[in-house]
């Protein structure tokens, strides 16, 4: 039996669950830049020291989670309003007077953010965490530019638009491939602020896939 037949951390499955998402969040980590490894190992400590596996909870103040990252409120503020924009951390209950803010995790985002990465931990592990072959998007209202040509940045883009048309069309189709060069898939971007978006939110997704192909992506402003 398949463990993604469930996302709760409750159950039949809650105990070897826990290691798999806190695994799935390293490897996530790994492929990625200084940036992310920093925001991921910081969720990984918030959950193995103050998550209630039980009830879906973290109840702990931000005094409390700057202690525990070694940093000051206003870092954790920021941390944390960025996990819940990613969809990792879900606000359950907003912070009153007297009592903390409460979250949940999301889980069905971080597998789904993390699946990328689950075949560098090993095959036994993507077995065990059911991943499938993604499908293209059903939604009727999304049409998708076609992917043509050749090499590696054809088979990474026609990957990216079955996984998901919408975020094709706006981000990677307007993407130019000036070719590979030492097993290094440059591609040029439209501008600055689309390259920055790109390195900020879908870097490692690139970067995941291009090792696939044997390269490596490099975004040219």
């Amino acid at each position: 039996m398949k463990r993604r037949e469930t996302t709760r951390a409750t159950g039949r499955y809650a105990a070897s669950l826990k290691y798999d998402v806190l695994t799935a969040l390293g490897a996530y980590a790994c492929g990625g830049d200084k940036h992310r490894q920093r925001l991921a190992l910081r969720l990984m400590t918030l959950v193995t020291a103050r998550y209630n596996w039980q009830d879906d909870t973290v109840t702990t103040g931000q005094r409390e989670i700057a202690a525990l990252w070694s940093v000051d409120e206003r870092t954790v503020k920021r941390e944390m309003a960025r996990l819940r924009e990613m969809g990792w951390l879900v606000l359950k209950r907003a912070s009153t007077r007297g009592r903390v803010a409460c979250y949940g995790l999301g889980l069905d985002v971080i597998l789904m953010q993390t699946e990328p990465y689950w075949v560098c931990v090993g095959p036994d592990f993507v077995e065990r965490m059911g991943a499938k072959p993604a499908e293209p998007a059903s939604d009727p209202t999304v049409v998708a530019f076609p992917v043509a040509g050749e090499g590696a940045w054809s088979q990474i883009a026609t990957r990216l638009q079955a996984d998901d048309p919408g975020v094709f069309n706006a981000w990677f189709a307007p993407l130019v491939s000036l070719g590979e060069r030492n097993r290094v898939l440059r591609l040029k971007v439209p501008s600055k602020f689309h390259g920055s978006f790109l390195r900020t939110h879908h870097l490692g997704r690139l970067q995941a896939l291009a090792r696939f192909q044997g390269c490596e992506v490099e975004l040219v402003d």
